[in-house]
This record gives C-alpha cells, structure tokens and sequence, in this order.
C-alpha cells in the first residue's frame, strides 16, 4: 500500500484495524478540531424504516470525503448487515482521490472515538460504565472504552438478555444487568447505543457526577433520554451543525420548549469547555468532518 504509488489505495478493514488505537484517534479530534472549521453538508432521504445518508466534509488543510451509509433495519433478518455504505478521501490540494476506505472501518472507529473523546473529558475518572445496546456500537464502545478506562468495569444491558450475554461472554470485566434503572443509578458513565424513539433513559434515574454518553439517535423521530435527563444535565455535543436540527435528541425538546438553545453548552470546537461537574450529557451526531479527521488519521498509518 504504497504511498507513492497513482493509484489511490484501497485500505480495508482488517488493515486498518491492525495499525489503529484508539487514544490516538481521540488526540486526532483534538487537532483536528485546532484547524479551519469545516464546511459539512449532510442529506437523508427516507423510504419508511430504510435511510441513506450522504455526508461531505471539507476542511482546510486537511483534505475533503464524501460518506454515504444506507440504513435497512430489516436486513439483519435476511442475513445482511443494517448499515453499509462506501467512504472517498481527496487530497487538500489536487482534489484527486487520496484514498478509498472500508466504510465499516471508518463507522466503527469515528462513532467510538467520538463518545470517547467527550468521555475522557467529562468524566476522567470513571470506574463503573454502562453500556445500553448490545448490537455493533455496543461492541464497539466496548473496545474503545476498555482501552480508554483499562481500570473501569462494565456492565451491559440490552432489551434482548441473549444479546447482552454474548457480548459479555467476548470480554473480560463485563457483566450482562437486568435491571436497568438499577444499573443506571450505580454506572459512572452511561452509554446508549440503541435505535429507540421512545426514551428509555429517565433524568429522575441520574445523580450528581454522573456522565451520560447517546449515540444511537440519528433521525429526527429517535431518542434515547427524557426531557428531566436533559434538563437536569449540562449538555455537550460534538458538532451543533449536525445535531441541534436533524436528531430528536435535541430537536424535539428545542422545537418543544422544553430546553432553550443556550442549554447545549458546547461543541469540540470549543473543546476546553469540556469539562466534569453536575450531571454531563453528551449527544454523540457524527458527521462527516469526524469522518474526513478518522480517514485522515487512517491514512497516515500507512
């Protein structure tokens, strides 16, 4: 996979994974986000349950990607994957193709990082952590989180016990809960990586110095939390552009008076403001910027 070679490198996802960690991936965010603002467009088009999602990035500097994932919730009961989709990196400077990446590379390591990153900021020292969802984010989680807390304990819980079980059964600290309002209460740190569109989290479950961390919520009619955990949490978020007007995270209790804009403190480009104290809430949106800084950062490994 030769740098010097014309023809762009495919890099797949087995390459990828043998030459990447995670911490630098997060210190990746970081500089990344010490550079030019990136100009990001994002597009959905829906066909009921099924999405496809395009996301461009540029940043100056950096280099340009264009990402688009499909979204077929009922593949998995035909024996294929969920998502799928193909990512592009362009050179900053010719715009010619700079490097074609495994799409599931790419999605699994920026959505980890992401919540990893704000973890690592908002709760530093957390020893128990909550995983609700057990399906490939959780794993994912799974991974970037072990290596992020190494002393920190897990415990996993899934409307699906079967599923927490075997994800539990893959690692080592990692224990399938039942009792989710009890697990809660107990996690220093609490992931949700779940396609829900009702709530499942509950602000009255949540006490001071707790951090929580949403990922699954991407279109506008999904949630994870409640109108309390919002309003009892400072929130955070990794890109206002991608998150306050697309995800039912934020959009629903903006739209609903429930919070006002100047609840959702920050966003990483305003990265020292990340800080613990109270309850912590942070939306995990993507985006394609954290696409394009993922793919970069693969690329340089090579």
């Amino acid at each position: 996979m030769s740098k010097s070679s014309n023809t762009p490198p495919f890099i797949s996802f087995d390459a990828g994974e043998a030459r990447l960690d995670w911490i630098g991936l997060t210190e990746a965010f970081a500089a990344g986000h010490k550079l030019p603002k990136a100009s990001i467009e994002d597009s959905f088009l829906y066909r009921g349950k099924d999405t496809i999602l395009s996301r461009a990035a540029w940043i100056d500097g950096l280099g340009a990607l264009v990402k688009t994932a499909t979204v077929y919730p009922d593949n998995p009961a035909k024996g294929r994957p969920m998502i799928d989709g193909a990512v592009t990196l362009f050179d900053d400077e010719t715009g010619a193709p700079a490097a074609f990446i495994d799409f599931k590379l790419v999605t699994k390591w920026k959505t980890a990082a992401d919540s990893l990153l704000a973890s690592l900021r908002l709760a530093p020292g957390a020893r128990r952590i909550l995983i609700v969802g057990a399906g490939t984010v959780g794993r994912s989680v799974r991974e970037a989180f072990g290596a992020g807390f190494p002393a920190a304990s897990f415990e996993v819980w899934n409307r699906t016990a079967a599923s927490a079980d075997a994800l539990c059964a893959e690692c080592d600290a990692t224990l399938p809960v039942g009792d989710l309002e009890a697990a809660v209460k107990r996690a220093d740190i609490i992931i949700g990586g779940t396609m829900a569109t009702e709530p499942w989290l509950r602000g009255e479950w949540l006490s001071e110095g707790q951090h929580v961390n949403l990922i699954g919520a991407y279109r506008p009619d999904m949630r994870e939390a409640d109108d309390a955990a919002l309003k009892s949490s400072r929130v955070f978020v990794d890109s206002f552009d991608t998150t306050l007007d697309h995800i039912g995270e934020l959009k629903i209790p903006l739209e609903g008076g429930v919070i006002e804009r100047g609840h959702v403190l920050s966003d990483y480009y305003d990265l020292k403001t990340f800080t613990p104290g109270g309850i912590t809430f942070f939306k995990n949106g993507g985006g394609a910027h954290l696409d394009l800084m993922t793919a970069r950062f693969i690329l340089d490994q090579f």
